[in-house]
């Protein structure tokens, strides 16, 4: 199943596991992954780094390819460009992958990642690349 093959890659992320990152959901095309804005993870002005959206968003791209391939691919960044919109206020981000375009050698992608305060979401970076399908091993 796709989503466990998502999971269980995701948890082998160190990264996104030293960020405190989850997937929230797993749908063919798409994910999405959040992590908190804590004190390990900002700027100079308080607001979370443009590491951690980048990351995120790449994740959640990378991940919404991967849940297009089967079990015998996996994928790698090819090239990530990063469009931040707004400060990222709040108490977490949420990165929400999607596929922009499937092909058999180059897979476009992107994210748009948000910055949650009180329940209420401001739309703080765009990302498109292109991601790689590679064979798994």
């Amino acid at each position: 199943m796709t989503d466990t093959r998502i999971h269980d890659s995701f948890a082998r992320q160190s990264l996104m596991e030293t960020f405190g990152a989850e997937i929230l959901s797993v749908a063919d095309g798409a994910v999405e992954i959040t992590a908190p804005i804590g004190p390990g993870v900002l700027q100079q002005h308080g607001f979370a780094h443009a590491g951690l959206t980048f990351s995120l968003g790449d994740s959640a791209a990378g991940y919404a390819a991967l849940s297009l391939l089967g079990a015998d691919m996996e994928v790698v960044t090819s090239e990530m460009r990063i469009h931040l919109l707004a400060p990222a206020r709040g108490e977490r981000l949420v990165a929400r992958g999607r596929v922009v375009r499937f092909g058999r050698r180059l897979i476009v992608v992107a994210a748009d990642v948000f910055a949650v305060l009180d329940g209420e979401e401001t739309h703080v970076a765009l990302l498109t690349g292109t991601m790689v399908p590679v064979p798994t091993g």
